[in-house]
């Protein structure tokens, strides 16, 4: 009798060991492993053997092969079984977690099917604290990927108010952190501040695992410092900006802590160190961009690359790739700015490859690789490709999540119509849009200021000076208060255009010189270019013969480096990317027979 008992239990390990020992085999012989999880099945084993067998199949053919549709079958027999087994949660669990993830994953996805299993096992699931929050983040998640923003933040709010209940601050702070990532996300800013206040007092209060303190530290000060930069306040937000480069240096410091945590709720953790790291990285780059410290942001986008790289060889997170295409999107912005257009070329390319790989992310990135393709057609005078990918860009853009992005866009395409100088209808129906002075659409400070900018641009062109000189003054008292350096040298050095044409050589050089200060410690190659034609006419004028042969070199070193730089971008294959405005990006390049765009504008 004794020996029917152990039977059942003997051959299970047996062919339970076999199983691990296949799928932990380098490589893996996930096909082995299978075969011995099946052959569970001949032995007609108890209710609780078979549905963890059917979990554990499910698992294993969903990680590692492309057999999804047997993959769901022995999830969803995992979930029937154990549903009727009492005290038998983490496989109950498990499975449902499992099986709404594949739901999703599945081509076409079935997300209305994730969502009623989610919402059960939430429901069942209340006496399980673990797995009650984890069901909760997980759905929350899902209505944010399906930019149902509003039923993603009421699920997060129903988790804090759970997490407070069982007595997990910890986890009370992830659900209203994540609550308050989204509020930013749809602008409700009314509702931000006091949520974050809470946090911050939650954060400060909790004393538990260092490493989780610092982490909830972090997370709430990237909010915080990415609250400012969306605002385009780049000066106030340096105070959170160290205090954040100090949590990180500190995390890095302490030694991952082995001991778990008392209440079971608090078995999360919101980001590996090394993520934590990167995105630290991330948001300094974004500062260090809108400040115009361009040489500082590459120095950071480099360390973070760097770091992403050797990431991605052991992870396979979807997050690695979605911090390294922002990163590429700051980079390339940096690269047109201090003229290496090539450079700037081959990384969009980068961007486009990564956005292959992934439909997803292709979709939440594809406004702002048509806005790249569109400032190079710009850098490379290309207007009217220009012109048609800021188009494209506002036609896929989601104005919901993405004001910013659109208003960064209109004023981008109103510049580029102020250069045609032929479309005055479509140009007047933007500034109407972005009206600096009248129900500006966005809360930044920078996009504020940047309108004024093309206000003044327009004015110039028209020859209505003074108008021109307010709108400019506007845009120097703008970004003199949050330290906006590129658009100060641009409003200086239009200003100190404008003098020169009204005759006032002496104000317009008062303007020209701090430009090209300005400029050459952005570095903007296009201001110093500018800046010093201006200062080569100017000098001539006052009769300043040896600072004007100065000028006139320095401007013919800067054309120079401008005009080979616009050569090499125009020669890549990659150029063809400009004709591209629908759809997925294409896959490969005509290789280019040379440069088609014009050089007018560089020399």
């Amino acid at each position: 009798m004794a020996s029917n008992v152990e039977a059942p239990e003997s051959w299970y390990l047996a062919l339970l060991g076999f199983a691990e020992h296949f799928r932990t085999s380098s490589p893996p012989k996930i096909r082995l492993c299978v075969h011995c999880l099946q052959a569970v099945f001949q032995f007609k084993p108890p209710q609780r053997v078979e549905a963890r067998t059917h979990l554990q199949l499910g698992s294993v053919l969903y990680h590692h092969t492309k057999n999804s549709e047997l993959a769901r079958s022995h999830l969803e027999k995992a979930w029937f079984i154990s549903q009727q087994i009492p005290q038998f949660e983490d496989v109950k669990f498990e499975a449902a977690s499992l099986l709404s993830e594949l739901y999703c994953q599945q081509v076409p996805n079935l997300v209305d099917s994730a969502k009623p299993l989610l919402r059960k096992a939430i429901q069942i699931s209340q006496q399980t604290p673990y797995w009650h929050c984890r069901l909760l983040f997980q759905l929350a998640q899902l209505h944010t990927l399906e930019k149902d923003l509003v039923s993603a933040c009421d699920l997060l709010g129903v988790g804090a108010e759970y997490a407070r209940v069982v007595g997990s601050e910890y986890t009370r702070a992830l659900f209203l952190l994540s609550k308050g990532m989204l509020l930013l996300m749809e602008r409700k800013l009314g509702e931000v501040h006091p949520l974050l206040t809470l946090c911050g007092t939650i954060v400060e209060n909790w004393q538990g695992n260092p490493i989780q303190k610092e982490s909830l530290r972090v997370f709430f000060l990237v909010l915080q410092v990415t609250h400012y930069l969306d605002a385009g306040q780049v000066k106030s937000v340096k105070p959170c900006l160290k205090q954040l480069q100090q949590c990180i240096q500190t995390i890095s410091t302490l030694h991952d802590d082995e001991i778990l945590p008392s209440n079971p709720a608090d078995l999360f953790h919101w980001l590996p160190k090394e993520h934590m790291c990167v995105l630290v990285y991330l948001v300094t780059v974004m500062h260090s961009m809108q400040a115009g410290y361009l040489e500082k942001a590459q120095k950071y986008t480099d360390k973070a690359l760097m770091q992403l790289e050797k990431l991605k060889m052991l992870d396979s997170s979807p997050i690695l790739s979605t911090f390294q295409v922002i990163l590429l999107e700051h980079i390339i912005m940096c690269r047109l700015v201090t003229g290496h257009k090539a450079t700037a070329l081959q990384e969009i390319s980068q961007v486009c490859q990564l956005c292959q790989q992934s439909p997803r992310l292709f979709t939440n990135h594809a406004a702002q690789l048509h806005t790249l393709l569109g400032l190079y057609c710009i850098s490379v005078n290309c207007m009217d490709n220009a012109e048609a990918q800021f188009t494209a860009a506002l036609r896929v853009s989601d104005l919901t999540t993405h004001q910013e992005l659109w208003a960064f866009i209109v004023t981008n395409l109103a510049s580029v119509y102020i250069r045609e100088g032929n479309r005055h209808q479509e140009l007047y129906s933007l500034l109407e849009r972005i009206n600096p002075d009248h129900n500006f659409p966005v809360s930044s400070h920078c996009l504020r200021a940047a309108a004024f900018y093309v206000r003044g641009l327009l004015s110039f062109f028209q020859g209505r000076y003074n108008e021109a000189k307010r709108f400019l003054r506007e845009t120097l008292k703008m970004s003199n208060a949050e330290d906006l350096n590129r658009l100060t040298a641009c409003s200086l050095v239009l200003l100190g255009h404008i003098f020169y044409v009204l005759g006032n050589h002496r104000e317009s050089n008062n303007m020209v010189v701090p430009a090209m200060q300005l400029a050459s410690k952005i570095p903007d190659m296009s201001v110093q270019l500018w800046s010093s034609a201006l200062l080569k006419d100017l000098n001539k004028a006052l009769g300043n013969t040896i600072d004007a042969h100065e000028a006139a070199q320095m401007h013919q070193n800067f054309s120079q480096q401008l005009l080979q730089d616009h050569i090499a971008a125009c020669s890549l294959p990659e150029h063809n990317l400009i004709s591209w405005t629908d759809g997925p990006p294409p896959e490969q390049f005509q290789a280019q027979n040379g440069p088609t765009s014009s050089l007018a504008s560089l020399l």
